[in-house]
Order: C-alpha cells, then structure tokens, then sequence
C-alpha cells in the first residue's frame, strides 16, 4: 500500500524542516512525498531542494491560497492513501504512518484520524491542548464534531469520487469537506486512538475573535453547499468543544 503525504508551505523557512524530517523519519517504507510551496520570499525553497531526491516531487510556483496548493498536491498524488502534514506541524512520532497502514488493512475503511497536540510556537516540548477525538458517531457533526484535519489520511479514491478542496471557503474548506465526506457520503472511519501530529498552536482559522466569527460563516456556507442543515446551536458548539482540549490529558 502505497501512501501520499502532502505538506503545503508559504515562507516556512522557519518550521518546515520539522515537517519535512517528520515525514522522511517515518519507519514505513512505501511514502511518495510532496512538497507545494506558494512561491516563497524566503528560503524554504532552499531548505526543501536540500533534501534532494528524498522527496518525490517539489513545486514551487505562485498559488491561489492553501487549499488549491494543497489540490495541486492531490492530483500529483500516486498513493494509495493521501496524508496532510502542514509546514507548521509535524508527526508525533516516527511510526505513525506504519500504524496508520495498519489500521487501513485491518478495518478495510475509507480514512483513518487520531489525536492531536498542540504545542507553544517557541517551545515545542510545552503543551498547550491537547485534542482527544474519540470514536466516530453517525451525525456526531450536527453536535459540532469534526476529526482533526492534519490527522486525517483518506484514500485517493474517495477524492477522485467525491471532489477535492472547494476554494470558495477561505479558512473551512477542510470543514467542509470532512462534513461532505463524512456526514453526507457517509465514508467509512476507523479511529487511531493516540497523537498521530503536533501542531504549533494558532492557526488561519482561531488566531483572532474576527478569523474565528469568519470561519463560523464559512463552516455555516459548508452545510448550504452540500444542500444540508445544521442544528441552530451546531456551529456554535464546535467552537465550544475546544474547551476541553485544554484540560489535562496526557
């Protein structure tokens, strides 16, 4: 089984050795490994073509934002599998795509997703969430549930059938399409219950009250789009949810 793992990158340089060494150590042989880089100012270019032949395929040339660069990622892709690991994030560990294979052939699904930290942007051994999913229920979207995007490996049939990224959302097209996937087509998940990613806390869609009112918005567009209606208190309570990530887990 031949996995596909993805990392998008826009000036980088900072963080996306993590990503790329992260991806390189894995213990599972069979990765076909892609790098989209948005046409960095600073060196990420250089810090990626360094690896050499070590990874599969590099592009680097302007984009229309995360989720088509990520799109261009996806039709690249000859994997069997598809994983996303972003420049800011990285895997837990150096097993976790061997674990996720597993899982895969053991459960014959459609997409395998586990846990998540994350971690201070300065000091990566702090953690400052931690995001334990738990087993998927049917509709458990309408009660503000969602897997954790960077956890989520899915087969690449599942795209070619269902679509890729929308890019009329700016910061929930990964929302969307989880709840197209998983809600209405209703594929089949199995759950890897520990942290398969790290992931630097912020991000495009919490950094401020005014990113997260927005992508309240879009999350609320994802549901038209699929001709679907939420609960009225739906996409009030996934933003709740994040409270208990901060309780002690670990």
């Amino acid at each position: 089984m031949k996995i596909t793992i993805i990392t998008v990158v826009f000036n980088g340089a900072a963080t996306v050795r993590d990503s790329i060494e992260s991806v390189l150590n894995q213990t599972y042989p069979d990765i076909e490994y892609i790098v989209i880089d948005g046409n960095s100012t600073d060196n990420t270019a250089e810090i990626v073509r360094s690896y050499g032949s070590r990874i599969t395929r590099f592009v680097s040339e302007p984009d229309k934002g995360l989720y088509d660069a990520i799109n261009k990622g996806i039709r690249l892709a000859t994997g069997d599998i598809i994983g996303l690991i972003n420049a800011d994030d990285f895997y837990h560990h150096n097993q976790v795509v061997e674990k996720v294979v597993q899982r895969f052939k053991a459960t014959n699904c459609d997409a395998v997703y586990g846990d998540v930290i994350y971690v201070n942007p300065e000091n990566t051994e702090k953690v400052d969430r931690y995001w334990k999913v738990g087993e998927y229920k049917e509709g458990a979207f309408l009660w503000g549930w969602m897997p954790p995007h960077p956890t989520c490996f899915i087969r690449r049939s599942v795209y070619e059938e269902l679509g890729n990224y929308t890019l009329e959302l700016k910061s929930s097209s990964d929302y969307e399409l989880l709840l197209r996937f998983i809600h209405k087509h209703k594929i089949k998940l199995s759950y890897l219950p520990e942290v398969l990613v790290t992931m630097r806390s912020g991000g495009m869609s919490n950094a401020t009250l005014k990113h997260r009112w927005r992508a309240n918005r879009e999350d609320r567009q994802g549901w038209k789009l699929n001709g679907l209606r939420p609960y009225f208190f739906t996409l009030f309570l996934k933003p709740l949810r994040k409270i208990d990530q901060l309780l002690p887990k670990l």
